[in-house]
C-alpha cells in the first residue's frame, strides 16, 4: 500500500510475496511432521513449531511495521529467515541423522525432482503416480504429502522447502535495502511531506508577512499589543500609591496632556504638570 501525499512509506501486501506463501506452507506442514513424528510432550516439538511459526508471522509483522520504520521492517524480516534457515532447518537435518535417515544432497536426483516440484503451487505434467507411492504435488500439497510419506522423504522434503523459504527471505532482505539506499526512511519521507506542504501553502497564499525590521520593529505588529494597549490616546497607568484615598490623586495621566502634539511642554502640557503637582503635595 502506497500513498505519494501519506508521510507513510509503503507497505502491506505480503500475501503477495512468494517468501511468505513458501514460508506459510513450511509452517503448515511443520506441524504435521512434529505431530506424526516428534513427541508432543518434547521440547522439540514446540520449538520446531514455534521456530516455523517465526519464519511466517515476522514477514508479516515486518510488512506491516515498514509504515514507519525501513530498519523494523528489514529486523523482522531476518528474524524470519535465521528462525528458518539456523533454526528449523537443522532440526530437520537432526531428525533424520538421529533416526539413522539420509540426507540427501542438495544436487541428488531425489532433492533436484522435490525442489522443482516445489517451486509451483501445483506441479505441471506430473508422471503417473506408481502403486503404493504418495504423490508431492506441488507447494500447496506439501502438508498432505508430509502427513502420509516415510519419515526420509518427509523430511527432506521439508529441508527443501526451508533452503527455499530461506533463499526467498534472503532476497528480500537484500531488495528492502537496496530499496532504503535509493528512497530512505521514515524520518527522510516525514521531512520532505512537511516541505512540500508548506511549499504548497505558500504558493497557493502568497509570500509571508514580512520579518520586522530593526528600524521599524512594530511594522507588523497586531493591533492591541504593546505598552499602550488598549489605549486610543496613548494613555499610560500609574498606580496609586498606598493610603491615598480613592477620589484623590489622578491615576491616568494622558501623555499628551504632558506634551502636546508637538513633543514639547505647552501651554495645556504646563497646566497637566501643575494640576498633578498640587494633587500630590497635599497627601
Amino acid at each position: 500500500m502506497s500513498d505519494s501525499s501519506s508521510p507513510l512509506l509503503p507497505h502491506g501486501g505480503y500475501e503477495k510475496l512468494r517468501a511468505y506463501v513458501v514460508a506459510e506452507a513450511v509452517y503448515d506442514a511443520t506441524v504435521v511432521f512434529c505431530n506424526r513424528f516428534i513427541d508432543r510432550r518434547s521440547r522439540t516439538h514446540d520449538q520446531m513449531v514455534q521456530a516455523a511459526r517465526s519464519g511466517v508471522r515476522n514477514i508479516s509483522e515486518g510488512s506491516g511495521a515498514a509504515a514507519t520504520s525501513r530498519k523494523t521492517e528489514m529486523k523482522l524480516t531476518n528474524v524470519a529467515r535465521a528462525s528458518l534457515n539456523d533454526e528449523l532447518l537443522n532440526d530437520y537435518k537432526s531428525f533424520l541423522i538421529q533416526n539413522g535417515l539420509r540426507v540427501w544432497h542438495k544436487d541428488s536426483p531425489e532433492a533436484l525432482t522435490m525442489r522443482e516440484r516445489l517451486k509451483h503451487d501445483v506441479a505441471p505434467e506430473l508422471p503417473p503416480v506408481r502403486a503404493g507411492m504418495v504423490p508431492l504435488t506441488g507447494l500447496a500439497g506439501l502438508a498432505q504429502f508430509v502427513g502420509q510419506a516415510e519419515p526420509e522423504l518427509a523430511g527432506n522434503a521439508m529441508i527443501c522447502a526451508v533452503n527455499q523459504a530461506a533463499y526467498l527471505l534472503k532476497r528480500l532482505l537484500e531488495q528492502q535495502g537496496r530499496e532504503f539506499a535509493e528512497q530512505g526512511g521514515f524520518t527522510e519521507r516525514l521531512y520532505a511531506t512537511r516541505v512540500q506542504a508548506r511549499a504548497t501553502a505558500a504558493a497557493q497564499g502568497g509570500a509571508p508577512p514580512a520579518c520586522p525590521s530593526a528600524a521599524n520593529p512594530c511594522a507588523n505588529a497586531p493591533p492591541g499589543r504593546g505598552p499602550t494597549q488598549g489605549s486610543r490616546s496613548g494613555v499610560v497607568p500609574v498606580i496609586q500609591t498606598a493610603g491615598a484615598p480613592a477620589h484623590g490623586p489622578i491615576s491616568l495621566i494622558s501623555e499628551t496632556g504632558l506634551t502636546g502634539e508637538t513633543g514639547q511642554t505647552g501651554q495645556t502640557g504646563q497646566t497637566g504638570l501643575t494640576s498633578l503637582i498640587s494633587t500630590l503635595s497635599s497627601f
